[in-house]
């Protein structure tokens, strides 16, 4: 629900803030009193396209901030959750600045946004309706979805969708298979040589570097065993090597052990570990030696086997240790010829079915969309007659989709169409009915589609532009019917709709030092019965008309 929307320096206002409630709102004031303005800036903080013109003359920048009272399960916080966007409160600022050179800025609850991501936010908001709106019922684009909205075809709807993702799946699944299968019998012959000599060199993950080490060890050979040496001597030498020296200190110790009793035992068995340290380094030294020696005559074959690896990596555009995967892979393929076929019979099949499970879907969501749209065109059109709209016809048409055509919103093309003289074929809405006849039929559709997103607010631009008498009251009373489970607003100039709402704002001029700003005052109960008198009588008040006004008032 809209709650608050201040405007700043936009045409002829220069500082308005204004409060609203749930229920009928009206808005009235003398023709070019600026009730276009207030709608305007209305749009401009909804997301729509704004311009320097729109700036008051002499200011440099212009705003317009509009609060919302958001439920917590309303699709607009889920929108700001997609963006990443603080959705924890329950009201929403929507708020656009824009500069004298027309560029704008846009904020949700203070954070920078798009104006595409107003208009996100505005279309789950509210929903503005009038001759020259292009959106909400005058996009044929939203009128599948309010068909089958009415018609509670919602799991149906699902259903297809599920089903015809399921069958796209499986498309994309058997012209994948078929692509590889055809590469595969194109590069056959490459296929099976390269396999065949990967298989005859039997490469291993990690070779390379295990080659590496091993070839670094032989070319040094002669170094190595050296350096083995001079550290076996220096552990293993009876006189001075390492082993000798704690052999000696382990028998110091013990001829004295007795005397110092515990106190030398940490001594000792340091020692110990130290003795069986050096023997265990003896034996690593011993062992190192004889591989070494054990590997004198393998170096030609260490490097004739890491060349090989080398040779086939950079054959392969690979590294050496991508080989042995690079050799699964090629098989793999070559493994799919043989299976290839198989599979995309499998996979033909499968899609096969799931073609026709999604038609059969698609085919009951038709006949359910089928008997929806007499059930909605016969509602409408009882709603037309008191509108003034009884020669005109409402049609819901129902088109069968080619196949090409067909997607997750099931077989169908859909449109409202009208047709506003006997005998006439129906058309778009917007280019058959004219401006007033637009918003009547469109009132009357609203009326009907009551129960679909109660959450959004309406907004009404001159919807009574054309009727009066009994026309303009039938206007009203839908308007009121419609308000008695969401805000709805309406620009009027129908004393019979604005005697029937439940707050009430008069539109008018005035001079402004050099310039003429637009004021808007909330009407309490006597100014609104002068407004309402001044709406039927003119410029002069009679009491006659303040006497009519009071049975408008009283009758609402």
């Amino acid at each position: 629900m809209l709650v608050s929307l201040s405007i700043r320096n936009i045409v002829l206002i220069e500082k308005l803030d204004l409060k609203f409630d749930r229920g009928l709102g009206v808005l009235t004031g003398e023709t070019g009193a600026g009730k276009s303005i207030l709608l305007d800036s209305l749009g401009f903080a909804l997301g729509n396209r704004g311009d320097a013109r729109l700036l008051r003359p002499g200011a440099e920048q212009a705003s317009v901030t509009a609060g919302f009272d958001v439920a917590s399960g309303h699709p607009a916080w889920a929108i700001l959750r997609e963006q990443d966007m603080d959705a924890e409160d329950s009201f929403l600022i929507l708020r656009r600045v824009l500069a004298a050179d027309g560029r704008s800025r846009a904020y949700v609850n203070d954070q920078p946004a798009s104006a595409g991501l107003l208009r996100r936010l505005a279309d789950s908001l509210m929903e503005i309706q009038g001759q020259f709106d292009q959106r909400g019922l005058m996009d044929p684009a939203t009128h599948r979805s309010l068909l089958d909205a009415y018609g509670k075809a919602g799991n149906k709807a699902a259903k297809v969708a599920a089903l015809w993702q399921d069958w796209r799946a499986t498309l994309t699944a058997r012209e994948a298979a078929a692509k590889r299968l055809e590469e595969a019998q194109r590069d056959e012959a490459f296929l099976r040589h390269a396999v065949e000599e990967l298989d005859n060199l039997d490469p291993q993950p990690g070779e390379e570097a295990a080659l590496t080490e091993k070839r670094n060890r032989l070319m040094h050979r002669e170094k190595l065993i050296e350096g083995i040496n001079a550290a076996g001597q220096e552990l293993s030498d009876e006189e001075r090597g390492a082993a000798a020296a704690l052999a000696r200190s382990q028998r110091a110790l013990a001829r004295i052990a007795e005397t110092a009793g515990d106190a030398l035992n940490p001594a000792t068995e340091a020692v110990e570990r130290a003795l069986l340290e050096c023997e265990e380094a003896q034996a690593q030294l011993n062992a190192f030696a004889s591989d070494v020696e054990l590997e004198a005559d393998s170096l030609e074959a260490v490097e004739d086997r890491y060349f090989a690896l080398q040779d086939m990596a950079r054959k392969h555009h690979c590294a050496p240790d991508e080989l042995a995967g690079l050799r699964d892979d090629l098989a793999a393929r070559l493994g799919a010829i043989d299976g290839g076929e198989a599979e995309l019979t499998a996979l033909a099949e499968q899609a096969a079915k799931a073609r026709r499970d999604y038609l059969a879907a698609g085919e009951a969501l038709s006949a359910a969309r089928q008997k929806t749209a007499r059930k909605l065109d016969k509602a409408v059109a009882a709603e037309l007659p008191p509108l003034k709209l009884e020669r005109a016809v409402f049609r819901s048409r129902i088109e069968r989709l080619e196949e090409a055509d067909w997607s997750a919103r099931g077989l169908d093309r859909i449109a409202f169409e009208v047709a506003t003289n006997p005998g006439s074929a129906p058309g778009p809405l917007g280019k058959i009915a004219s401006g007033g006849e637009l918003a009547r039929f469109l009132l009357a559709l609203k009326v009907v589609l009551a129960s679909i997103n109660p959450e959004r607010s309406l907004v009404f631009d001159e919807v009574d532009s054309g009727v009066g008498g009994a026309t303009a009251h039938a206007v009203g009373e839908r308007l009121e019917r419609l308000a008695g489970d969401r805000q709805v607003l309406v620009v009027t100039h129908s004393p019979q709709v604005a005697a029937r709402g439940a707050q009430h704002w008069q539109v008018h001029k005035e001079p402004a030092g050099k310039q003429i700003a637009t004021r808007v005052n909330h009407l309490g109960e006597g100014d609104r019965r002068e407004e309402i008198a001044r709406m039927l009588s003119g410029a002069e008040i009679t009491d006659e008309a303040r006497a009519a006004a009071d049975r408008l008032i009283g009758t609402a």
